[in-house]
């Protein structure tokens, strides 16, 4: 059996929550400026983030939403997300991270299948949130009901068990399906963070524009834990804006940019980004969705740094792969990372496959998911019995373990490195008056990686195009929508997803 096993040296198992690691990393700088404020400029030290954190932990066991039970985020990225998540750690409980663009549909399914009891929330979504939430007592930040969520500190953290109970629910919709609760535990959180400090060499001190959502696991790990608890410090942005990315990133700078595959093509291409000084920026790292080597040498080129890729899944906490600054490879997704072991299996007849050979990434280490939250036959369907995890990614490893990701099995469709689940989609569609069946697969396309497009099935009245996407528009988050919408007589049901792919596309450029 050919295991490819990591280069780098193995990171310690440690007996901490990601709270306490976190707080290992600001406790010897109480008074450096930690988190700013992108938009505002308002500022806040690590002792005054770690001091937040233990007083709402007070807050919220006080009000009866500690230790055992869940709290709902929904929020852009502001220095208060990162206080509210660490503060439901902290006291033993249990956060689930709703993406701020959700419907109020979407909400609702996602507080309902992760048992929240709590919702929290910024003024501007409140509307939506009430709405998705139902009976669920729903609280803004900034207003006095958030204040009243900050008690007595707690001093010491909650005690949990750090491998089963689960201190984080992001929702990926895995290699198919819908949305699915992610459960990652605090031994996920904490190894997935050192290791890719060590696979990145990740240097304190180091500030960054924080653009990428801290709802999504690649923002939660990479960008809030990694630079709190490795040293570094964060400037948020609420939503990415060109200008201010880069104004950010001449004022405080910035080594090393945290990157989506439709910003590093910005920093390739816009013009804009000649009118800034990057002079100190040495690393631009590309995640999220795949991006070829040509992308990555044009920045290099541009900007005279390097560029690198990354490779991870909600459901890896999200980390797997690293290029490393002082080993790279072009169009490389990365080297395994530390404590990690991966195989590339053959489709067909699961067997292990050598170097050079393509087939179904297999990974196995202590950052794989605990499973899918109330889906047992999902989770058996992703990670065997003996601990693999199912990547439904195509890879190969060239002869110096250099990873390279080379199509995929799975449905899902990557917008901008938001996750799009056609069956989501799907089933959206044929909830439309006329639409009896529909298909949903993903296309090409420069600057967002790929574009939903819908194949529909039609019955008298049928609505048309307008109808359907305005249908879309109502229910679901504006990535998700379709970009085309296709009338065809059928869908076979009967064929595999790489077939029906390929039989629609057909159909598209009949």
């Amino acid at each position: 059996m050919t295991i490819y096993t990591s280069p780098f040296p193995d990171v310690p198992i440690t007996n901490l929550t990601i709270t306490q690691r976190v707080f290992n990393g600001l406790a010897y700088r109480p008074d450096e400026v930690v988190l700013t404020d992108g938009p505002s400029g308002r500022s806040t030290t690590a002792a005054e983030f770690m001091d937040q954190v233990k007083r709402m932990a007070g807050g919220l066991t006080a009000a009866r939403f500690g230790a055992g039970h869940r709290v709902a985020i929904m929020a852009p990225n502001i220095p208060e997300y990162c206080v509210v998540f660490h503060a439901v750690a902290w006291a033993g409980g249990t956060i689930t991270t709703l993406n701020p663009t959700y419907t109020a549909s979407e909400v609702a399914h996602q507080l309902k299948d992760a048992g929240a009891e709590l919702l929290i929330t910024i003024p501007d979504f409140m509307d939506t949130a009430k709405e998705g939430a139902g009976d669920l007592p729903v609280i803004a930040i900034g207003t006095a009901e958030y204040a009243g969520l900050f008690g007595d500190a707690i001093a010491t953290q909650v005690p949990v068990d750090l491998d089963n109970f689960t201190v984080v629910l992001p929702y990926s919709s895995g290699t198919t399906g819908l949305p699915k609760g992610v459960m990652l535990s605090h031994r996920n959180l904490v190894i997935n963070l050192d290791q890719a400090i060590v696979a990145a060499d990740f240097k304190p001190g180091e500030v960054t524009a924080a653009f990428l959502p801290f709802f999504h696991i690649y923002g939660m790990t990479v960008l809030m834990n990694i630079h709190l608890g490795g040293g570094g410090a964060l400037v948020t942005m609420p939503r990415f804006d060109l200008p201010h990315f880069l104004q950010i990133s001449q004022n405080h700078k910035t080594k090393r940019m945290w990157v989506v595959p439709p910003v590093a093509l910005a920093l390739a291409k816009h013009p804009l980004v000649d009118d800034y000084d990057l002079s100190a920026l040495e690393e631009v790292f590309i995640a999220a969705a795949p991006s070829g080597a040509e992308l990555s040498d044009a920045i290099a080129a541009r900007l005279g740094c390097t560029a690198l890729q990354g490779y991870g899944m909600t459901e890896l906490s999200p980390v797997a792969h690293i290029v490393p600054a002082k080993k790279p490879r072009s169009g490389a997704a990365g080297l395994t990372v530390s404590n990690t072991q991966c195989r590339i299996v053959d489709i067909e007849t699961g067997a292990n496959l050598p170097a050079g050979k393509k087939g179904e990434l297999w990974i196995k280490g202590p950052q794989v998911m605990q499973g899918y939250l109330n889906n047992a036959q999902a989770t058996a369907e992703t990670v065997t019995d003996d601990g693999w995890l199912r990547t439904g990614d195509i890879a190969t490893f060239d002869a110096d373990g250099y990873m390279f990701i080379v199509d995929r099995l799975k449905e899902l469709i990557k917008y901008k490195g938001f996750q799009v689940a056609p069956a989501e989609l799907e089933a959206a569609l044929v909830s439309l008056d006329g639409i009896t069946d529909a298909a949903v697969i993903g296309i090409a396309d420069e600057e967002a990686g790929e574009l939903p497009i819908a194949f529909v099935v039609t019955a008298d009245p049928a609505p048309d195009e307008a109808a359907i996407k305005a249908h879309l528009d109502t229910h679901l988050a504006s990535y998700k929508q379709v970009h085309q919408v296709h009338f065809v007589d059928e869908i076979p049901k009967s064929a595999s997803g790489k077939i029906l792919r390929r039989f629609l596309r057909d159909k598209m450029n009949a």
